[in-house]
C-alpha cells in the first residue's frame, strides 16, 4: 500500500508538472506545431520526474524495474495528453462545429454547413497556412518557387495512408443517413482535369 501511495503521489506530481510546463510553453514561448510542442513538454516533465524518482530518497522503496515501469507509464500518459487534448482541440473539426454552433446562438441550418466550412472555417482557422506549416515542420513537403512538393518522407507517408484508407478503414461507414465506402477512396470522384499542378 505504501508503494502504491508513493507511486500515485509521484504520478500526480508528474501530471501537474506536465500541465504547468505545457501552459507556460503555450502562453509564453514560440510554438511551431502544437503536437510537437506538447510532446516536448511531456518529455521534459518525464525527464524531471524520472530524475526525482531516481535520486530522491523517498522513492528508494522502489526497485529499478518498478521505477522504470513508472517512467514508461508517464511516457504513455504524456503521449496520450499531447495527442488527446491540445492537438485534438487545435485540429478538431468536431470541436469547431460545436464552437461555431455556440457562436451562432446554438443552431445553424444544415444546408448552410458547406458555406460555413468553405467561407468561415478555412479563413478563421487559417487552415491552409497551419497545415502547410505542420507539413513543412514534419519534413513531408517543401515549398519552392510557389510550388508545394512532396519529399520522399511525405511520399512514403502518403502511400501508407492511402493503403490504410483503402484496406483498413470501414467499408460500411455511417455518413448521415446511409452506410458507404466512399471514404476508403475519396479521390474516386475528384476532377481528372485540373490547372493547378506544378510542372
Amino acid at each position: 500500500m505504501r508503494k502504491f501511495l508513493r507511486a500515485l503521489t509521484a504520478s500526480v506530481v508528474f501530471v501537474a508538472l506536465m500541465l504547468a510546463i505545457n501552459i507556460a510553453h503555450m502562453r509564453y514561448f514560440d510554438v511551431d506545431v502544437v503536437f510537437y510542442a506538447s510532446l516536448l513538454d511531456a518529455g521534459i516533465a518525464v525527464l524531471i520526474s524520472a530524475g526525482v524518482l531516481w535520486w530522491l530518497r523517498a522513492f528508494d522503496l522502489f526497485n529499478p524495474f518498478e521505477k522504470l515501469e513508472l517512467v514508461v507509464i508517464w511516457v504513455l500518459c504524456g503521449l496520450a495528453f499531447a495527442i488527446s487534448i491540445p492537438t485534438v482541440i487545435d485540429r478538431s473539426l468536431s470541436f469547431y462545429i460545436l464552437e461555431k454552433l455556440q457562436q451562432r446562438g446554438g443552431g445553424i441550418r444544415e444546408d448552410a454547413f458547406d458555406r460555413v466550412f468553405t467561407q468561415e472555417y478555412m479563413k478563421e482557422y487559417r487552415l491552409v497556412d497551419i497545415r502547410l506549416t505542420e507539413q513543412l515542420q514534419s519534413g513531408t513537403i517543401v515549398i519552392r518557387d510557389g510550388c508545394v512538393k512532396l519529399t520522399p518522407k511525405g511520399n512514403a507517408l502518403a502511400d501508407f495512408s492511402r493503403f490504410y484508407r483503402r484496406h483498413l478503414l470501414p467499408k460500411k461507414r455511417l455518413i448521415l443517413n446511409g452506410y458507404t465506402d466512399e471514404l476508403t477512396d475519396p479521390f474516386r470522384r475528384s476532377d481528372t482535369s485540373v490547372d493547378y499542378t506544378c510542372q
